[in-house]
């Protein structure tokens, strides 16, 4: 990774070099307040806790991927000296299933087993080794089913749930379907498993209560959810139940699976004492949601200057054993399968399907990701078949700002689209490595790899891509804030957790902004405070960034009111700057600490932006609040004999409305942009008849600081959406969405093949043979 990166930010767009960049408030590289002890190893995370008479949990999980349970003998398990209780779907007082949008999970397996992991069991002991010498001393009789691990036999395949193998089928229609271009390409795309793999293992403490009811501590992201599904599991009210957020280790989606926190809540409830569960990485691969494996089918039409005229597709989303949020994820992949490119006629049928694979959910950029990589892909084809250049091809068709999408909603938000891609291509290259001394070559492969240097091509690839932010199709986005004033120290309640995207550091620079106090806290997160929702879809910046700000306003009308009044003017006459407060004529001037005199001024405010609504039964309809829009250009070095891939260089350009903290944001995109390759090069959770294999480290390959590219931020573009707190947009998803379709257009450019699989297997990278 450059070492420049962080430094690139204000390069692109920010402050020039006479002038001083801010050191606190709004634009403010701020460091964030936990950085310190998260790099020293002593912040405490949940897998940390500990409590006064403190038991272990384990789980039983199910060997198979689809079977029938006979029968389920807990005997020998709950005989075994120091077990405490064992628990299975029997023992569920409440609802026996959950879901965040269709409750269709089971707390434990009851007759079927529809995933390999399931949960069947659980155990609280007095001792971790006991509790999993329990668990797998528990007799469970199953009979073996065939596994439907292909999505496109589910269509066809018994049902697999009450409800049905089909989760969801959109069928988006717009245009004439009977136009045609004079230049058609087609494409069959295939997407991997991508899996989230969190810096740590789900793990959490459930504590019961004097009132019956039980205290989860665990890194949940959307903690007002997770509380409302477990109180509906134990029979309880949502009141009786309180989920306390602990440290989060960073979170590239949902960072709690319910189905960690439920069963733990139950032990604890059942045995009246603290239970801790600490998932092994192996129950963490099995148990949480991963990106959903894709089949897309593709027909581009242009005419014979390149101009797309019609995009056909069919997008399957493989969502596993359970709905989780498909639903959403296939709405995201259908609006977007166009990419930011003007279509007059699209025809796009999508469907997400139940199949016994490991189960699928939200991972950062659902369903864009999928699509990103094969319309892209279809654009390449587009520019060989017209002998054009690649960037001028997308040029040609981009997306701007009052243009409409395929679902008939017009982009209302700033979408310069075209300026980042020029900004891209316009980027000088890297030296090429026959510039060096051959013993400096980084080939792929790595050090002292496999390859020789004659073999190595390189290619240069271009992507586009797009995101929608906040929640879609009629979601209730809001999030609600409190800012506290008092002795010179300002406290901000907000249950918006920090997963890592910053939201804790921009609290702190929007009431040093609003209110010129210099020294501010955030205050720990739970479900006594009210709700902020998930952190997913840059949300957090917007809605709950925007809740803070207007408590800090309103703190702000407090505190200024007694000294307009007393020199008789308006509170708007007045402004906050470097901790003074001072009047438009130079009349008043005092510090705010003075102002504040040991007052305590508070405020609670909300921020719900407009509304939106759900796609009909044509795919249109206004779905989504905003949009942010981002373009990669990769370099990429082949060995077109092995067919290993070494990234050489990341070059972005992103949308961005407003630059909020540059280091914060350098480092949301770098993150973003690895977080791409990883799905473009080397992650998939494989699986064989609905197995996962090798569910580790090892066996998943994360890319590590190695495998980092030189990430290139070339430009910014701040052009502020003004339905937008602050005019920012969210920063993280895009370049994820982004990446690997650029470092798929790279190797196609290297090697001459299609590349039609994420991630690229080396077979796939070995150059064409010559035509005779």
């Amino acid at each position: 990774m450059s070492n420049d990166a962080a430094t690139a930010v204000p390069a692109a767009d920010g402050p020039r070099p006479e002038e001083q960049p801010p050191t606190h408030g709004i634009g403010a590289s701020l460091p964030a307040a936990d950085a310190r002890a998260k790099a020293e190893g002593t912040f405490p995370y949940a897998a940390d806790l500990w409590a006064e008479g403190l038991l272990w949990a384990a789980l039983l999980r199910s060997p198979h991927a689809h079977a029938r349970i006979v029968s389920v003998d807990t005997s020998a398990a709950a005989a075994l000296p120091g077990v405490r209780a064992v628990v299975t779907a029997a023992d569920v007082p409440g609802d026996a299933a959950y879901g965040r949008k269709v409750a269709d999970r089971p707390v434990f397996a009851s007759g079927l087993v529809r995933h390999h992991g399931e949960a069947i069991a659980a155990v609280a002991a007095d001792h971790p080794d006991t509790a999993r010498l329990a668990a797998a001393a528990i007799h469970v009789e199953y009979e073996p089913l065939e596994p439907v691990t292909d999505p496109e036999q589910a269509f066809s395949a018994e049902p697999l749930h009450p409800d049905g193998n089909l989760i969801r089928h959109i069928p988006l229609s717009y245009g004439d379907p009977e136009v045609t271009g004079e230049v058609v390409v087609e494409g069959l795309y295939r997407i991997g498993r991508q899996d989230p793999a969190p810096i740590g293992a789900e793990a959490g403490l459930a504590v019961p209560r004097p009132d019956g009811g039980v205290e989860i501590y665990t890194a949940s992201t959307d903690p007002h959810t997770d509380r409302n599904l477990a109180a509906a599991c134990y029979g309880l009210e949502p009141e009786r139940v309180k989920i306390v957020v602990t440290g989060v280790p960073g979170a590239t989606g949902d960072r709690e699976d319910p189905g960690f926190q439920i069963p733990l809540g139950l032990l604890a409830l059942r045995t009246g004492c603290p239970v801790k569960l600490a998932a092994t990485r192996e129950e963490s691969f099995l148990g949480h949601a991963h990106r959903h494996p894709t089949l897309l089918r593709y027909r581009h039409h242009a005419d014979a200057e390149g101009r797309l005229v019609k995009v056909e597709a069919q997008i399957l989303l493989d969502a596993g054993a359970y709905a989780d949020d498909s639903s959403e994820s296939l709405a995201a992949a259908v609006a977007f399968a166009c990419g930011p490119y003007v279509v007059p006629h699209a025809f796009i049928e999508g469907w997400a399907v139940r199949t016994n694979n490991p189960p699928s959910g939200h991972v950062r950029g659902e369903g864009a990701m999928q699509v990103c990589a094969a319309y892209e892909g279809q654009m390449d084809k587009l520019a060989a078949r017209l002998a054009m250049d690649p960037a001028e091809l997308r040029l040609r068709n981009v997306l701007a700002t009052g243009d409409i999408l395929p679902t008939g909603q017009t982009v209302t938000c700033p979408a310069p689209v075209a300026e980042l891609l020029r900004a891209v291509r316009d980027f000088p290259l890297p030296a090429l490595p026959k510039d060096g001394p051959e013993e400096d070559w980084l080939l792929p492969g790595g050090p002292e790899g496999a390859g020789e240097p004659g073999a190595v091509r390189r290619g240069v690839g271009y992507a586009l891509g797009m995101v929608h932010m906040l929640g879609a199709e009629g979601a209730d986005e809001v999030s609600t804030a409190t800012v506290r004033v008092h002795d010179g120290v300002a406290t901000v309640l907000c249950a918006a957790v920090e997963t890592g995207q910053g939201f804790t550091t921009l609290a702190r620079q929007i009431v040093q902004e609003v209110l010129g106090v210099e020294e501010v806290h955030v205050a720990p997160v739970d479900t006594d405070q009210p709700p902020a929702g998930p952190a997913a879809h840059g949300r957090h910046t917007w809605v709950s960034g925007g809740a803070v700000e207007r408590a800090a306003k309103m703190v702000r009308t407090q505190l200024l009111q007694p000294l307009a009044h007393q020199f008789g003017m308006s509170t708007e006459l007045l402004q906050i700057a470097d901790g003074k407060i001072t009047s438009y004529d130079g009349v008043l001037s005092t510090t705010v600490m003075e102002a504040l005199d040991g007052k305590e001024l508070w405020a609670t405010a909300q921020c719900r932006p407009h509304p939106t609504e759900p796609l009909d039964g044509a795919g249109q309809g206004d779905a989504f609040v905003g949009l942010a829009f981002c373009a990669v250009r990769a370099v990429v070095d082949v060995d077109i004999e092995i067919g290993s891939v070494r990234v050489v260089e990341m070059a972005v350009a992103q949308d961005v409305g407003r630059v909020l903290n540059p280091a914060q944001l350098a480092t949301r995109i770098e993150a973003g942009v690895t977080q791409g390759v990883g799905a473009a090069l080397t992650e998939n959770l494989r699986t064989a008849r609905g197995l996962v294999r090798r569910p580790d480290l090892t066996g998943y390959a994360l890319p590590t600081a190695l495998d980092a590219p030189d990430i290139r931020i070339v430009k910014l573009v701040e052009e502020r959406d003004v339905v937008a707190p602050f005019g920012a947009k969210a920063a993280s998803a895009v370049p994820v969405v982004t990446s690997p379709a650029a470092v798929a257009a790279a190797v196609r450019a290297a090697t001459g093949r299609p590349v039609n699989r994420l991630p690229i297997r080396p077979q796939a990278a070995v150059a064409a043979p010559a035509r005779s």
